[in-house]
This record gives C-alpha cells, sequence and structure tokens, in this order.
C-alpha cells in the first residue's frame, strides 16, 4: 500500500500525478479521502465538515452541467443551484460562499478575471485572488479536472472535492463517483445536518500567493 496522501500543498512546483504514487479510484459505493479508500457515506461527512469549515467555500461547475445540452444536465444543473443555496444557509457570519463557473477550456490570456470564472489552465489565479480555501469541481471533463487539480495542489492549501460523474479523481484531496443529482442533493442534506456543530477556520487557508 502507498504511503503517499494527496493533501492540501502547496507540494510543490510540479507534483505528481497522484496515480503515478500509487493512489487509485473508488469502487461503486466507494468515495476516497487523501487518496484512502472510503464508504461514500463517510466522504460526504468529510466534504460538508470541509465546507462548512473554510472561509470561502467555493463550487465551481464546469461546461457538462452548465449548459443545458439535456435534460440530464439541466437536472444537475438545477442540484448544484440547490447545494449552493443550502450552502448559503449554512454557513456562519463572516464565511464566504461562491460559485464561480469553468464555463470553457480555452486558455484565456494574458489573463482572465478570477471574479467571474475559473481555467483549467491556471486555477491557481482565481484561488488566490478570492482566497479560496475549499473548493468543489463539479461537471468538469475528467482531463481538465486533473490538470485543475494538481495545479491547485501544487500551487495552493485549497482543500479540493471533486464530484466525477465517471470513476472520481485521484489528484482531489476527497472524490465522488458516478455524480448524480441524487448525490449532489444528499451533500447539501450533510450540510444541513452539520449546520451550526462546525467551527469555521479562523483565516483562509495559505494560497501560496503574496496577497
Amino acid at each position: 500500500m502507498t504511503q503517499y496522501r494527496v493533501l492540501p500543498g502547496p507540494e510543490h512546483f510540479l507534483p505528481p500525478a497522484a496515480a503515478s504514487m500509487g493512489i487509485y479510484l473508488p469502487n461503486p459505493g466507494e468515495a476516497h479521502i487523501n487518496g484512502v479508500i472510503v464508504p461514500e457515506e463517510k466522504a460526504y461527512e468529510e466534504a460538508a465538515r470541509q465546507f462548512l469549515m473554510a472561509q470561502v467555500p467555493t463550487i465551481f461547475p464546469g461546461p457538462l452541467v452548465l449548459w443545458a445540452w439535456n435534460e440530464k444536465a439541466a437536472k444537475k444543473a438545477a442540484a448544484v443551484r440547490s447545494l449552493y443555496e443550502t450552502l448559503k444557509e449554512c454557513v456562519q457570519p463572516g464565511q464566504k460562499p461562491m460559485l464561480i463557473p469553468m464555463p470553457d477550456y480555452r486558455p484565456k490570456y494574458p489573463k482572465i478575471n478570477p471574479e467571474i470564472e475559473i481555467n483549467p489552465n491556471h486555477p491557481n489565479l482565481t484561488i488566490w485572488h478570492n482566497k479560496i480555501d475549499c473548493c468543489m469541481f463539479i461537471g468538469v471533463h475528467c482531463h481538465q479536472a486533473n490538470l485543475s487539480l494538481k495545479i491547485i495542489r501544487g500551487g495552493t492549501s485549497c482543500y479540493t472535492v471533486a464530484m466525477c460523474a465517471q470513476a472520481g479523481h485521484e489528484d482531489a484531496m476527497l472524490s465522488f463517483r458516478d455524480a448524480s443529482v441524487e448525490k449532489i442533493l444528499k451533500l447539501g442534506e450533510w450540510i444541513r445536518k452539520l449546520k451550526g456543530t462546525v467551527k469555521p477556520r479562523l483565516t483562509s487557508a495559505k494560497t501560496g500567493a503574496s496577497n
């Protein structure tokens, strides 16, 4: 069994792919936390706890849920919005939940507007600018999500959650697989269940940026 763990960074300039370090994906009904396979129910609780501890808990919806290209996508989008509204209702004064889209994957040079979008080629810019200390990717194609998760782990201390429609993401600190409307809403139920029981961090996590 590998001793490597997928933890908040900053790890280093070029962090290894977690799969190359022996981290493997969960089976149906399972998830992973820091690279350790756990029952899915435990992951719901931990994800909810991380959101409620964060100063700037943020959801990053990608093109697979942003664009209503079929009925399933539209239903997932509504569930993501419901999750965000639940998060806003359950945080304490001083915490700042955010919903920042990843509308497409094109590199945005010379710069992006980090207040309104995140890009997989330089996601750290949005993390740094908004001082995000916990985030969740959902509706992002797997190869783009993996790229983003590695960059975030390498250059920031943001805690990453991935709600994947396929088999999950090794490079997230916490990953679900087989994302569905029901699973998105269940995470909201756990956030509501833990409301008022989790003490927020006093300050945002270190981001590796100078600001």
